[in-house]
């Protein structure tokens, strides 16, 4: 229903409508989405519609007319008119309905695939608004779309999956929902979920009902496929989900053959056939007579097969079978291993809360110290901090860390810019003072990988800097990494003593499995870090703890699992190392 109207508000603004108009449609489709009352339940009684903030007599009517159609007749109207590729063209970066409509009054623009057409025959210079740059990056868009068209990030799978599996528990005989495939592997973006649900509704003289409740699922866009056990749809937001129904006598085969991944299955089936097994979804069974050898819990699989169970992460046949049969797999890290997070901004700049605020929400979180690192200047846009400003800020993070009275430590800290010449934008003076500096790029990410890699190596070179932030600047399935020559940065991060952050924010996880696999062989130390911007994102270490398993993390190769002390000895010493307790004011030497 939210969707149908927020479409209908951008197709209205691509055809020129009223912007009261379009707005109205904007705020019904957020009351929608945001409301706790069954919207569908009350859409016959229009005085309780009405009572739902946002939605007035014209709107009720169109609520009326999703619930009994499944569509909205304005919506239909403008999509006949212009084409259902416009919705399409609004998923690109950058991609507004004006920008639609110009392009549609221009060149009668209507899809992805017209506007690559129209960029490489040149029609698009000398539109307004349309020069070179513009251009280009339209076309790199499309490219980033289509690359991750089809992917989601780990926050949004698991949204789903959890809004699923409360669905599903409340059918009676449904006791278990186990989400599989790449999101149990903990995959930084995955293409679909796969759910297994056990319980005695799965047994197969009852499935027919639990089936039609899974079909029944109100945030169904289409159903693709109904079977006797299984049901696949797609969401609004193009995700597909396959929903298996499973005997609990089969679950743990089915949990391991649908985990994956294909090749650690293809390895693990030709272990099994070498010893007399056939390996399937439903169990392990001998070829001689097909009795069944294991099949309810992975653990009796892989006990079977002469294995310890690695964790799900560590399925990507990188090793891990044969460590499993050596009995020697490491033990990997887990988020009560970690006592500290160092990356957290506040309303001194581009957060949403307070230092006290962000100090009980890690407390919460059961974090011994944190680091509270604002932007600095070069940030214009957040409101970054200059030196005078950031000696401010240092005193009163000391301020409220004594408030704290020892429940936790307060780290007075900076995120400080790496300019393009690799300069650090905060006077030395300054970040001498700061317990944690941080130093990151957030800006001219089109630099070549020759100057991007000088730019940061130097950035490095400073005494201050004890962190590399995000080191790469991706966002998932937004924005490429920038190019770099991450083995160089790591060898000379790994000779200085700075720490490459694991930047945990399922829009970052920065670095990925690959370069933290690289920064662990070469000795690099690692930190990981929410980089929250509001209380409720330090809850967010789980998704880059799930990137540091399948990197064959253990909890030593991470400084923040140290106590604060520990940790403070363990980061790079310099200049900053040995700051007085007093905040130096500006001129003198620290």
């Amino acid at each position: 229903m939210a969707r149908l109207l927020a479409e209908t508000a951008d197709l209205l603004e691509i055809d020129g409508g009223d912007s009261f108009r379009i707005r109205s449609y904007r705020r019904a489709a957020e009351s929608v989405e945001q409301t706790t009352i069954d919207m569908a339940a009350i859409a016959a009684d229009t005085a309780q519609l009405l009572a739902v903030p946002g939605i007035g007599k014209g709107m009720a009517a169109h609520i009326q007319a999703i619930v009994s159609t499944g569509s909205l007749p304005l919506r239909d109207e403008l999509l006949a008119r212009y084409g259902a590729g416009v919705l399409e063209l609004l998923k690109l970066p950058g991609m507004g309905p004006k920008t639609v409509a110009l392009l549609w009054d221009a060149a009668r623009i209507a899809t992805i695939d017209q506007l690559e057409q129209a960029i490489e025959a040149g029609r698009l210079v000398g539109l307004p608004r349309m020069g070179a740059k513009q251009i280009e990056k339209l076309h790199k868009g499309i490219q980033d779309y289509r690359r991750s068209a089809g992917r989601f990030r780990l926050d949004e799978a698991e949204d789903a999956a959890a809004r699923l599996s409360a669905y599903l528990l409340h059918f009676k005989g449904i006791h278990k929902v186990t989400p599989a495939g790449s999101f149990r592997r903990g995959r930084e973006t995955v293409g679909d979920l796969d759910l297994l649900v056990t319980g005695p509704a799965c047994a197969p003289e009852h499935t027919a009902a639990a089936v039609e409740y899974v079909a029944a699922y109100p945030a169904i866009h289409d159903i693709i496929a109904k079977g006797e056990n299984k049901v696949a749809f797609h969401l609004a937001s193009g995700m597909q989900v396959d929903v298996r129904l499973l005997p609990s006598a089969s679950y743990g085969a089915a949990l391991q053959y649908f985990t994956g991944s294909k090749a650690h299955n293809v390895s693990l089936r030709q272990r099994a056939l070498k010893m007399g097994y056939t390996l399937s979804e439903w169990s392990l069974a001998r070829l001689s007579d097909g009795s069944t050898v294991a099949a309810a819990t992975e653990e009796e699989i892989y006990a079977a097969l002469g294995m310890d169970c690695m964790p799900p992460e560590m399925r990507e046949n990188l090793g891990e079978i044969e460590a499993a049969a050596h009995h020697n797999l490491p033990q990997l890290i887990q988020r009560s291993h970690i006592r500290g997070d160092l990356h957290m901004h506040t309303t001194a700049t581009d957060g949403r809360n307070t230092i006290r605020e962000m100090a009980e929400a890690a407390i919460q979180q059961g974090c011994q110290y944190i680091a509270i690192t604002d932007h600095s200047k070069n940030l214009a846009m957040t409101n970054g901090l200059d030196e005078q400003r950031a000696l401010e800020h240092i005193r009163r993070i000391r301020e409220v860390n004594e408030q704290m009275e020892g429940r936790i430590r307060i780290f007075p800290g900076i995120e400080v810019d790496i300019l393009a010449d690799g300069r650090l934008d905060l006077d030395d003076e300054v970040l001498a003072q700061m317990d944690i500096v941080i130093a990151s790029v957030h800006t001219r990410f089109e630099q070549s990988r020759e100057d991007m890699t000088a730019r940061i190596l130097r950035a490095m070179e400073n005494p201050h800097t004890r962190i590399l932030g995000h080191p790469t600047g991706r966002l998932l399935l937004r924005r490429e990494p920038y190019a770099l020559d991450m083995g160089a940065v790591l060898r000379r991060a790994a000779e200085l003593g700075v720490a490459m952050e694991h930047n945990a924010a399922p829009e970052r996880l920065d670095l990925n499995d690959r370069d933290l696999r690289m920064a662990r062989e070469l000795g690099c130390p690692v930190v990981i870090c929410t980089d929250a911007h509001d209380a409720q994102h330090v809850a967010r270490f789980d998704y880059g703890i799930r990137q540091l398993r399948r990197a064959w993390f253990g909890p030593q190769d991470v400084l923040n699992t140290l106590p604060a002390s520990k940790f403070l000895a363990a980061l790079r010493p310099g200049p900053s190392h040995h700051a007085p307790p007093h905040v130096q004011p500006l001129g003198r030497k620290a």
